[in-house]
């Protein structure tokens, strides 16, 4: 079996809940606050590894007790973390979120996730890339540093994605070293204009999106679901019903499992049949990593509530 090989964040999450946003200047009551480790590339590589395919994220942390905690707590989860970095002279990265009626807003502190350069990524990709692997990253990491890594996963022979999030423009050049872009709705109207609402408006946004040059372009829809464009072939996928608890890691699911998905040889099809799934269990727990479903969980979920 090929390798899941993520560039990205780390980050520990300090979330509270409360009843409503709060608006500009008030002060409103909260609970349910605790510590939980995150980061959109410690998330991803958290829902492949737990998918069951081997697993190894690069990135970096700081010299601290949050450091230290998230990086024992992705080794539990069977993430290879040999080239994730300490680096000494800045904090690991915080983000701070805001719960309220089943939706959440975040404030992120990149600290050590912009400490990176291109020679330590490739350092890893040395250690680490073999051809037929999957390369994934995100945006949360420095811009410059992640357009090169894509360059040089793709010239290594790897199948390269990234998760456009959070959104930012990335030089026209960096479309030609990606096979895979995911995005959500937001994420799709910054990078193409057309914010996906209906089934005509879904399919103009990924079109556009594999126009840019990547193969296969994927949006998520929240409660509606999923749809691709791959291969010239639209795909649709639903969403899976569930009591809304917590939808932090649920985008960040689907990903990584689409990336498992990929070294596993599953279609594209059945791989969004299984990240739609996994994503939906996600958000009905609360928390991040400690939210994402094993395959196992899912494979019951299948069987058990689906009947497939």
């Amino acid at each position: 079996m090929h390798n899941v090989v993520v560039f990205g964040s780390l980050n520990m999450d300090l979330a509270i809940e409360s009843e409503r946003m709060p608006k500009q200047g008030e002060t409103i009551p909260g609970w349910g606050f605790f510590v939980n480790a995150g980061g959109k590339g410690a998330n991803q590589a958290v829902a492949a590894a737990k998918s069951g395919v081997p697993t190894y994220l690069i990135g970096a942390v700081g010299n601290d007790a949050f450091g230290d905690q998230l990086v024992s707590g992705l080794a539990g989860y069977g993430v290879r973390v040999d080239e994730v970095f300490r680096a000494g002279s800045t904090e690991t990265g915080v983000a701070v979120v805001l719960r309220a009626q089943g939706d959440n807003r975040i404030i992120l502190s990149p600290g050590a996730n912009h400490a990176l350069g291109i020679d330590e990524v490739n350092s890893g990709l040395d250690m680490l890339a073999r051809k037929g692997d999957v390369f994934l990253a995100q945006l949360e990491c420095d811009l410059d540093t992640t357009v090169e890594a894509l360059k040089s996963a793709r010239e290594r022979g790897m199948h390269t994605m990234i998760n456009l999030a959070p959104p930012r423009e990335i030089p026209a050049e960096a479309w030609s070293y990606i096979d895979t872009v995911c995005v959500n709705e937001t994420e799709c109207e910054a990078v193409c204009g057309i914010y996906p609402d209906d089934e005509d408006s879904v399919r103009s946004a990924l079109e556009a999106l594999v126009a840019l040059g990547p193969k296969t372009a994927i949006v998520t829809l929240g409660g509606r679901g999923s749809a691709a464009l791959a291969d010239g072939r639209f795909i649709r996928q639903e969403a899976q019903r569930v009591k809304v608890a917590d939808t932090t890691a649920a985008g960040d699911t689907f990903i990584g499992v689409i990336a498992a998905a990929q070294v596993s040889g599953l279609s594209i099809e059945e791989g969004m049949r299984w990240a739609s799934c996994a994503a939906g269990i996600t958000a009905s727990r609360v928390g991040a990593q400690q939210s994402i479903p094993t395959a196992v969980e899912v494979d019951t979920y299948l069987k058990e509530v689906c009947n497939e």
